[in-house]
C-alpha cells in the first residue's frame, strides 16, 4: 500500500501527497469501494479517499489553481446546475456528506448515465430540467446554501441569477464556471469574463473570488459570489 500524507485544505477537501511533488486533491469516499469515473482510491488511517481529477472537473481545477473561497461544506445544501455524468457532483456529495445535493441535467441520455454512476450516493438528488426555467423544478428543489453552475450556454450569468432568485438563501454563495467560448467565440475571453462578472454584480452578487482554470480548461474562469439579492 502506498504511503501518503493527507491534509484537510477545505471542509471535507484534502490535499494528498505521494512524495512526488505533484499537487493532488481528494474527497473522503461517501460510498467506499465505489468509483464514479475511474478515479484512484487511496487509503490513510483506514479512511478511503477518492483522488479528484482536475482534468475532468472545473471545481477540482479551481482548487488546484488556488481557489481561496470554497463555500461547499459539510451540512450545506447545494443546487448543482449542469450535472453531466456526475463526475464533479459525486465529489460535491462527498463534501456535503449529510446534506442534499440537487443535481440538474438537461439531457435525458446523460441523466441516465448520471443515475447509473451516482445512484448509491443517497444525498445526491438527480433532477431532469432546463436551468433556464427554474420554475419547472421549484416543486423539487428547496432553498439551498450554495449554487454551483457548469452550464455551456451564452447566458450563463443570467441563468445563475435566475436560479439564485428562486433557490439561494440570502447571503448564500454561488460558484460559476464561465466558459468564454460558449458566450461568444469572437470576443477576447477577458472581455467576456468582465461582462459576465458585471451581469452577476448587477443581478445581486458580490464577487469574492476569481480563478482562471487553465491549463485544465481553456478560456474558463471560476467565480465565487455572495447573494445579496436586488
Amino acid at each position: 500500500m502506498e504511503k501518503i500524507r493527507v491534509k484537510e485544505i477545505f471542509d471535507n477537501v484534502y490535499s494528498v501527497d505521494f512524495g512526488d511533488g505533484l499537487k493532488r486533491i481528494a474527497t473522503k469516499s461517501l460510498v467506499p469501494g465505489k468509483r464514479v469515473y475511474g478515479e484512484k482510491l487511496v487509503y490513510s488511517d483506514s479512511i478511503e479517499y477518492r483522488i479528484w481529477n482536475p482534468n475532468k472537473s472545473k471545481l477540482g481545477a479551481a482548487i488546484i489553481n488556488g481557489l481561496k473561497k470554497m463555500p461547499i461544506k459539510k451540512g450545506e445544501k447545494v443546487l448543482y446546475l449542469g450535472a453531466s455524468a456526475g463526475t464533479t457532483p459525486s465529489h460535491v456529495a462527498d463534501i456535503a456528506e449529510n446534506s442534499l445535493v440537487y443535481a440538474l441535467e438537461f439531457a435525458p441520455r446523460i441523466m441516465r448515465e448520471f443515475i447509473d454512476s451516482c445512484n448509491e450516493r443517497k444525498n445526491l438528488i438527480p433532477v431532469l430540467g432546463d436551468a433556464n426555467r427554474p420554475q419547472d423544478y421549484s416543486n423539487i428543489v428547496e432553498k439551498v446554501d450554495v449554487i454551483f453552475e457548469d452550464v455551456a450556454q451564452p447566458n450563463q450569468a443570467e441563468i445563475l441569477v435566475k436560479n439564485a432568485k428562486w433557490f439561494l438563501k440570502e447571503n448564500g454563495y454561488a460558484m460559476i464556471s464561465i466558459k468564454a467560448r460558449s458566450v461568444d467565440v469572437t470576443k477576447n475571453p477577458r472581455e467576456i469574463f468582465a461582462e459576465q462578472k458585471k451581469i452577476l454584480i448587477e443581478g445581486g452578487f458580490e464577487i469574492v473570488d476569481e480563478v482562471n482554470i487553465e491549463p485544465f480548461e481553456k478560456d474558463h474562469m471560476m467565480m465565487v459570489g455572495i447573494w445579496k439579492g436586488n
